[in-house]
């Protein structure tokens, strides 16, 4: 039986928001997954828009290779936990990094569920 334990994002200092202050590729790193294949990680992603404009925000989803690892959508200004990864699975120690068309205006929230 899997068993689930609720863990913070190994870029994260004590659970606090990452700050986005990367511009371009690589970006700042949000979380690094489980090592190897027999467990999973089921990440959230929330972020939050500091600014009164809307901004640009990549996620590179286990590789920094355009399309495959690119995840784009746009965070509206003033804006706060928009959704951004809804419990996407990772692993093998892959890494999950972000930049902004902005930087220091966006800041990401969220949690792993590590599955085992």
């Amino acid at each position: 039986m899997a068993t689930f334990t609720k863990t913070l994002l190994s870029g994260s200092t004590n659970g606090k928001a990452i700050l986005v202050n990367a511009t371009t590729s690589p970006g700042t790193t949000i979380h690094t997954a489980v090592t190897g294949t027999s467990s999973l990680d089921e990440i959230w992603l929330y972020a939050v828009n500091s600014s009164n404009s809307d901004v640009k925000l990549t996620i590179e989803w286990g590789e920094t290779t355009a399309p495959n690892g690119n995840i784009e959508l746009t965070i509206p200004g003033e804006s706060g936990l928009i959704l951004v990864i809804p419990g996407l699975l990772l692993q093998n120690s892959l890494v999950v990094k972000a930049f902004a068309s902005t930087a220091n205006v966006i800041c990401i929230h969220g949690y792993v569920n590590r599955i085992g």
